[in-house]
């Protein structure tokens, strides 16, 4: 038995596919001229875009469109003025076009890789596809067809990339396993959009595991059995079929009120992060949005976003959700998230440090372009504001007074606005233990467990040694989400969750229990929970 961790549900039986590296050694390419050298790396960045474009149309069509995003953003990075100078610099300074895209790109993916931030992370792996892939072009190396691989194969990968992962046709392969990466990288993002089963960071599995092994993947659990005896696969057929025929039964929980067997309705909203992503959630039957990250409205670009460019996205989704809550969350980046123009310092310990309203309330101009953006949008829909990362009484006041602010200043510039409701996302340990203070404050609460398992449990969910560790059922953590649910109810005020927890089915009978109002899950995972729900006394 092999563990790692169970990245995109479901049950893969097959034979193994191990993918190696190819090599992508450029030490006897001669330099010929500058502008030789400069012509071929234009041929190839022309011929990755074209792939890519062509890719992101496969993409959107197996996967979505908020998926396909990911590739977008590899032409977005390629495309960027800086880096392409860059290596047309080094080419000036002698170096063929490979040693070129190598140093421009090496430069990027350690400075992406040197910070805490599982999110900030997986930019380095785009970086580092963008640069194997155009090695390939400059080199002739032809990579793995996977879309040709033939029907029950498990893929085994040292890493598989967004530009891998966009290749593979889910009809043929029954699972994924890959010796990085964890439940937030792309792989796992598109495995779980295509309905593939993914088993990540297990450590040495391309060593490990050989082409034509008899593999039995459970996403669930994070195992990997090889060579399974006739009983083992037995069982994992049962649970596979099992695990089908739950899939079909959701179908009957589309547009079903999220009401438990006593009759108390309760709401499963979605997690979006670009206001594109909207449209899932009414195709999946969500009754709101209860977590809109905006955070990356401000990545992959050179400035921030304007008022209007934000109040723009802000109103899109207000508009297509009506009448339905929107959750925005205010800005949560900090030291953890790598956006070059914020010139944020680099820290020792980030995820400790100088981010999310931390970040935000010393640095007014900022936050305030997006507080009045949200006051804006706030007109075409039912908005409201949610604020990150707080650990003090204080924080939350501070912002009320900047929300304040930008009220008066909107109508001294005559421009419509609507005053909205103010939150908490409980994610710190500390805002869990002054959570009846806080609630005397806010207008809701929000949990957000997966930092907050991260903040109690002292663990990072991205590695597979302390992964089992990683778990909002550990007694620390239920014990927080519970005194965080009363002092709520105690306060009158509405609380909901918007961590990986709430669409945990062994977790949503407690939280019903103790009266969790709204759960906020993946788009692909609301029938689930609104079932889960609707089993509950």
């Amino acid at each position: 038995m092999l563990k790692g961790i169970g990245a995109s549900g479901g049950y893969g039986i097959g034979k193994a596919v191990v993918i190696k590296d190819c090599s992508l050694d450029y030490k006897s390419v001669k330099y010929t001229t500058p502008e030789n050298e400069k012509a071929r790396l234009r041929k190839a960045v022309d011929v990755f875009v074209s792939e890519t474009k062509e890719l992101i149309a496969g993409l959107t069509e197996s996967a979505g469109e908020s998926e396909a995003q990911i590739l977008e953003g590899h032409l977005v990075m390629l495309q960027d003025p800086f880096m392409l100078s860059q290596m047309e610099e080094n080419i000036d300074s002698g170096s063929v076009a490979e040693a070129g895209v190598d140093a421009v790109c090496t430069m990027f993916i350690d400075m992406f890789s040197g910070v805490d931030d599982e999110l900030t992370r997986q930019r380095a792996s785009d970086v580092k596809d963008i640069r194997d892939s155009l090695l390939e072009l400059l080199l002739g190396v032809k990579r793995v067809d996977i879309s040709a691989v033939p029907k029950d194969s498990i893929l085994v990968a040292k890493d598989l990339t967004p530009s891998m992962t966009s290749r593979i046709n889910a009809r043929n392969v029954a699972a994924i396993i890959t010796e990085v990466g964890g439940v937030t990288s792309h792989s796992a993002i598109l495995a779980r959009a295509m309905g593939i089963p993914a088993v990540l960071s297990l450590i040495g599995a391309t060593d490990i595991i050989s082409d034509g092994d008899e593999l039995v993947v459970d996403g669930f659990k994070g195992r990997v059995v090889q060579n399974a005896s006739s009983e083992e696969l037995e069982q994992y057929r049962l649970k596979y079929a099992q695990f089908l025929q739950e899939k079909e039964s959701l179908n009957e929980y589309f547009a079903k009120p999220t009401v438990t067997k006593s009759g108390v309705t309760k709401r499963v909203y979605a997690n979006i992060g670009r206001p594109e992503d909207v449209q899932n959630v009414l195709q999946c039957s969500g009754e709101g949005v209860g977590l809109f990250r905006t955070e990356f409205l401000f990545m992959d670009r050179d400035r921030c976003p304007t008022e209007d460019e934000q109040f723009e996205a802000y109103s899109t989704v207000a508009r297509v959700m009506g009448d339905r809550e929107v959750i925005i969350r205010t800005l949560d980046i900090g030291g953890d998230k790598a956006v070059d123009y914020l010139n944020i310092g680099k820290e020792e310990n980030p995820f400790l440090g100088h981010r999310a309203i931390r970040y935000c309330l010393d640095n007014t101009e900022l936050f305030k372009t997006q507080l009045k953006a949200i006051l804006r949008a706030a007109q075409f829909g039912n908005i409201k504001i949610m604020l990150p990362l707080v650990t003090t009484v204080d924080e939350i006041k501070r912002a009320r007074t900047l929300i304040d602010e930008c009220s008066n200043e909107l109508k001294n510039e005559c421009k419509r606005y609507k005053r909205v409701s103010v939150g908490v996302m409980i994610e710190t340990p500390s805002a869990a233990l002054i959570s009846d203070l806080l609630a005397k404050e806010a207008d809701f609460f929000s949990i957000g467990t997966n930092d907050l398992t991260g903040y109690i449990m002292a663990v990072d969910r991205g590695n597979a040694n302390v992964s089992d560790l990683y778990d909002a059922f550990q007694p620390s953590v239920l014990r927080a989400i519970e005194m965080t649910i009363k002092n709520a109810k105690s306060a009158g005020i509405p609380v909901g969750m918007c961590g990986e927890a709430a669409a945990d089915s062994r977790l949503i009978p407690k939280l019903v229990e103790w009266g969790l109002d709204e759960f906020s899950v993946s788009p692909s995972s609301i029938l689930q929970t609104r079932k889960s729900i609707c089993s509950c006394d």
